[in-house]
């Protein structure tokens, strides 16, 4: 009889604990610890960040194990409520929030300071898939043009504060959802265009610090030991480390602290230097497996809104690493987007479990429908 009723608790226990889509997580195990080897080596010197960051994977697993938990029907009936109080939290940011670093992304809420921007990054292709469910019988020419406000009312708030890494991010998932919803390549080409004769205009309203960092973009030479400091000796560690790199705890660059905000977003500069190019082609492939995974789960995906919702979260994991990657390695501007999986914050982190944990939610009730 006990035997009899431990079967029976297992069975009951097994659909909330066995979640976890197989492929996908070996991969983020992979990059994980990855993580751990490349931080420990650039956190020399700098206690406790190897145990933060251990309780942040633990953080990360659990939002994960919580995420897959959720249905796809109770991620639609969550879309128009997380989205609605996402955007009132960033006018709020916009009226009462806190500055740091000279910008203003924080709000500070009973004891702590959260930045709600982080949240729009899951919440605005939640709300994006939502609407086109909901319209997918009827889709005009109105309907992409109320889903690109949508989309433009987060991104317009957040580029305000300014935080332009995370705006980026909201617009790839968000015009990716658009995309997969049946954007025309006709108008994509006009709006390419539009954007295009618009950035005259944008230049002359950025700030003066997002400028230069175009201008570092194009010749850092110009302030080697100033505003282009960062690109310069990240190309000189990524360079440095050759075919096979300097190996593990013996890049220079970084341990003479050249290498600036190592643990976070140049952790890819630290990595490339110990580990050298065959390295970098070992995670770039690990990427493209993440990214593929994701793709794959889109692609099988049982409705429109759980298709268009996967294709949003690939296109984060994609656009986190080519621009990250892009930065370090001196051809893209300098922008605050760190490498998934890789680089230290438990913000991003929680963000990033938050949506591995909706792929493993798509790809298991995909099965259940089939089943």
């Amino acid at each position: 009889m006990p035997i009899n009723e431990r079967r029976s608790l297992w069975r009951r226990a097994k659909p909330y604990l066995a979640v976890f889509d197989v492929p996908l997580m070996l991969i983020i195990l992979m990059l994980l610890s990855t993580s751990l080897l490349t931080l420990y080596s650039a956190s020399i010197g700098i206690p406790g960040k190897i145990e933060d960051h251990l309780r942040n994977m633990l953080l990360c697993f659990f939002v994960m194990w919580l995420a897959a938990n959720v249905t796809p029907q109770m991620m639609m009936r969550i879309a128009v409520p997380a989205y609605t109080v996402s955007v009132l939290l960033l006018v709020a940011v916009a009226l009462f929030g806190t500055i740091k670093l000279g910008a203003r992304r924080w709000l500070h809420i009973g004891v702590i300071d959260i930045q709600p921007s982080e949240f729009l990054k899951i919440a605005t292709p939640l709300m994006l898939a939502w609407f086109f469910q909901h319209n997918a019988g009827a889709l005009r020419w109105k309907s992409f043009a109320v889903a690109a406000v949508l989309l433009l009312v987060p991104v317009y708030l957040i580029a305000r504060q300014p935080d332009l890494g995370t705006a980026l991010l909201v617009v790839a998932a968000g015009f990716t959802v658009i995309f997969l919803a049946g954007l025309s390549w006709k108008v994509m080409l006009g709006l390419f265009l539009v954007v295009g004769c618009y950035l005259p205009v944008a230049w002359s309203h950025m700030h003066d610090y997002q400028r230069d960092r175009v201008m570092m973009l194009i010749d850092p030479t110009k302030d080697p030991l100033g505003k282009g400091f960062h690109i310069i000796q990240s190309i000189i560690a990524i360079g440095s480390g050759g075919m096979t790199g300097k190996g593990w705890t013996h890049g220079t660059q970084a341990h003479l602290e050249f290498v600036p905000e190592r643990t976070t977003d140049f952790i890819f500069a630290v990595y490339s230097e110990e580990f050298g190019l065959v390295g970098n082609l070992i995670l770039m492939l690990m990427y493209l497996l993440l990214v593929g995974r994701g793709l794959m789960i889109a692609a099988n995906a049982p409705s429109f809104f759980t298709r268009l919702l996967a294709g949003a979260i690939t296109m984060i994991f994609f656009t986190y690493a080519f621009v990250n990657m892009g930065m370090v390695s001196g051809i893209l501007p300098v922008v605050g987007v760190p490498l998934p999986f890789l680089s230290y914050g438990g913000t991003a982190l929680l963000t990033l479990g938050v949506a591995s944990g909706i792929l493993m939610s798509i790809q298991r009730h995909r099965k259940l429908v089939q089943t």
